[in-house]
């Protein structure tokens, strides 16, 4: 029963926010609260939400000083050089604006944090695509995929869940992976292209007016930034831009050796940019308050799907659902394990958590497939090719973070990236199987 209750709550939530009946926030908060009524838990749901909002607090901690650092960073000025660098390259050409934001994701999110990664790259690109009039769920959806990969390395979360529940080493299940990694950017580059392509004949191919093809003169590459010319020049800190400069690399250094935890510093970092950049009382409240709607809009999510994720968890339905999906798996299906639990990674990872379905479902699959000769480190690594599928979820909080930044729905967003996201989740199935990472089939003893 709580299995199908379960299920349903996810199912109707996805409804409502797709058909756009209810926004994403009403629903996160509402819906669960139904489900949990109805399941009888109405005397413990205060305690559930407040579970579910203590996992999700240093996240939303973390986004609301990410958003007011990387805002004010904007505010100087320190992403005008990347911006014309790229136009330099772009020169208007859609196909060549597509394939840029998937490799400069690639490049950011080696942190392995997706919502800097968002904050950065939606901040950078999106001001060239409105000005190109590309589709924005472009922008969301390569980006998006590009983290997808990087989100594979042990710092990235899934694979760390992965190791500590199978109790393997992390190098055992990353360094064979890498190759697969590889095909899989190879692939979102492939789609960039086409996407590009696709861009280019619905518009036909814009280009700035310069002297010759392929280069922009600066005063070409200012008129064509309109969101940097609408910034009020006294903001812009030209003289400190290494100095800005040097500070977020500092930033980026500190969150991918992790010295402290990364709500901190993003709260140190923004407090030291106001200091360096806006000395002044007056500013410093100015910077701040023309920030902050921004910051408790994505906040707001976070929060709510907190609330959703404690839900879910708390009333037992995340447990009723693991074994549900166990119990399906007929036992002539054993030497097949291994792809049947990457496949299982995507439906599994989507409806649950990384936390429920890793530590949940994945040690039953690997002990099952011991039986079959199968290690449980091939299993460790198969699980993981559902993360491109993952990322999509309601349950996940960054990608609200990722559509509130470039103005898209999140229902549009999943349409439009869904079938991409399966691609690239069967890329890394077929080019695992070749690479050995796993076996197809496997008799046993």
């Amino acid at each position: 029963m709580l299995s199908l209750l379960g299920y349903g709550m996810i199912v109707v939530f996805m409804i409502l926010i797709m058909t756009k009946k209810l926004s994403a926030l009403v629903a996160l908060i509402i819906i669960p609260i139904i489900f949990a009524l109805i399941a009888g838990f109405g005397g413990e749901m205060g305690e559930m939400m407040i579970e579910g909002l203590k996992k999700v607090a240093p996240t939303a901690i973390m986004v609301i000083f990410a958003i007011l650092y990387f805002s004010t960073m904007f505010d100087t000025g320190l992403f005008d050089p990347i911006i014309r660098f790229f136009l330099r390259i772009i020169n208007g050409d859609p196909v060549k604006a597509v394939m840029c934001s998937a490799i400069l994701a690639a490049m950011v999110s080696l942190d392995g944090d997706g919502s800097t990664t968002y904050m950065i790259c939606v901040t950078a690109m999106l001001p060239l695509f409105k000005r190109i009039r590309l589709d924005p769920l472009a922008l969301t959806c390569v980006v998006f995929l590009a983290g997808s990969i990087t989100n594979l390395l042990p710092w990235g979360g899934p694979l760390a869940r992965v190791a500590a529940s199978l109790k393997v080493e992390s190098s055992d299940l990353f360094i064979p992976l890498i190759p697969t990694m590889v095909c899989g950017f190879v692939g979102v580059l492939v789609l960039s292209w086409y996407i590009g392509i696709r861009e280019r004949r619905r518009l036909g191919k814009l280009s700035i007016n310069t002297s010759s093809y392929g280069s922009v003169n600066e005063d070409d590459a200012e008129s064509y930034l309109p969101a940097i010319n609408e910034v009020n020049e006294e903001l812009r800190r030209p003289k400190l831009f290494w100095l800005n400069a040097g500070l977020t690399l500092l930033l980026m250094g500190a969150l991918v050796m992790e010295l402290l935890p990364l709500s901190v510093l993003f709260m140190v970092a923004f407090a030291l940019a106001l200091l360096i950049n806006y000395p002044h009382i007056d500013a410093q409240r100015q910077r701040i308050a023309a920030h902050a709607p921004a910051a408790l809009n994505q906040t707001s999510i976070f929060l709510a799907a907190g609330i959703f994720a404690g839900i879910l968890s708390g009333t037992g339905m995340v447990t009723a659902m693991s074994a549900s999906l166990l119990n399906v798996l007929p036992d002539s299906w054993g030497p097949y394990l291994a792809p049947i639990t990457a496949l299982i990674s995507l439906p599994g990872t989507f409806f649950m958590s990384n936390d429920a379905f890793y530590y949940g479902v994945l040690p039953v699959l690997a002990e099952a497939a011991k039986v079959y000769g199968i290690d449980p480190v091939e299993i460790g690594r198969a699980s993981l090719v559902g993360q491109p599928i993952h990322l999509l979820s309601p349950l996940v909080a960054s990608t609200y973070l990722l559509v509130g930044l470039a103005g898209v729905e999140f229902s549009d967003h999943q349409k439009y990236t869904f079938k991409w996201a399966f691609l690239l989740c069967m890329i890394f199935l077929a080019s695992g199987l070749l690479l050995g990472l796993y076996p197809l089939y496997s008799p046993g003893e």
